[in-house]
C-alpha cells in the first residue's frame, strides 16, 4: 500500500515538472513569434507601414492608438544595418526588438537630440569592426551592438490630430532600413553650411 502511495507521488511530482518545463519552454517554440508575424506585412530589409491600430485587429500588440508605426525585419548575418528616417517635429520613437518581441535597445526624439534617425545596428564582432576600420560617412550615426542576430525595428511617430495621420505615414514609407555600410575610405557628406 505504501508503495503504491509512493508511486503515485511520484508520478505527480514527475507530471507537475513536466508541465511547468513546457509552459516554460513554450515560448521559445512558438511559431507565431513577433518576428514571424511581422513577416505577412513584406520582405525584410524595408519598413512596412503597419495598420492603425483598432482593438481586436492590432499587428502587434500594446500599440498606441495614437502613434503611426513602421517595422523593419532584418538580419545582421550579412552585416550591420543602417537606419535613415526624417521624422516629424512631433514625438517619435524607435526600438530595436529581438525575435521574440523583447526590446533590445529604444531611442527617442528627447534622448536623441535630433529630427532625424541615423541608427546604425551591428553584432558584437560587427561592432568590433567598426571599432578597428572607423568609417567617415558614419560620424554623425548612433551606432549600437545588440546580442542578436535577428530581429525587427519599429518607429513609431504620435500623431496629434487626425488630420496629419497621412504626413506621418508618409515619412515612416519613407524611412531606410538597409543591409551594407559605406566603405572606410567613403568621404563624410559634406556640410551644407560650409562655404567653400
Amino acid at each position: 500500500m505504501i508503495r503504491l502511495l509512493l508511486y503515485g507521488l511520484g508520478g505527480l511530482l514527475l507530471g507537475g515538472i513536466i508541465h511547468i518545463a513546457v509552459i516554460l519552454l513554450l515560448p521559445d517554440f512558438a511559431n507565431r513569434d513577433a518576428w514571424t508575424s511581422l513577416g505577412r506585412f513584406g520582405p525584410d530589409g524595408t519598413f512596412h507601414l503597419l495598420p492603425m491600430s483598432e482593438p481586436g485587429t492590432e499587428p502587434l500588440p500594446y500599440l498606441d492608438p495614437e502613434m503611426a508605426y513602421a517595422a523593419c525585419r532584418f538580419s545582421l548575418e550579412n552585416g550591420p544595418i543602417r537606419i535613415k528616417a526624417a521624422m516629424p517635429e512631433d514625438f517619435w520613437s524607435i526600438a530595436v526588438f529581438n525575435r521574440r518581441g523583447n526590446n533590445v535597445y529604444s531611442l527617442n526624439d528627447r534622448s536623441a537630440e535630433r529630427s532625424d534617425i541615423d541608427l546604425v545596428i551591428a553584432t558584437p564582432v560587427q561592432m568590433a569592426q567598426l571599432r578597428e576600420s572607423p568609417i567617415a560617412a558614419l560620424d554623425q550615426s548612433i551606432v549600437i551592438e545588440v546580442p542578436i542576430t535577428r530581429g525587427f525595428a519599429l518607429i513609431r511617430s504620435f500623431v496629434a490630430d487626425p488630420t496629419l495621420v497621412s504626413r506621418a505615414e508618409a515619412m515612416l514609407r519613407a524611412a531606410n532600413c538597409s543591409a551594407g555600410l559605406p566603405s572606410a575610405d567613403t568621404p563624410p557628406p559634406a556640410d551644407p553650411d560650409e562655404k567653400n
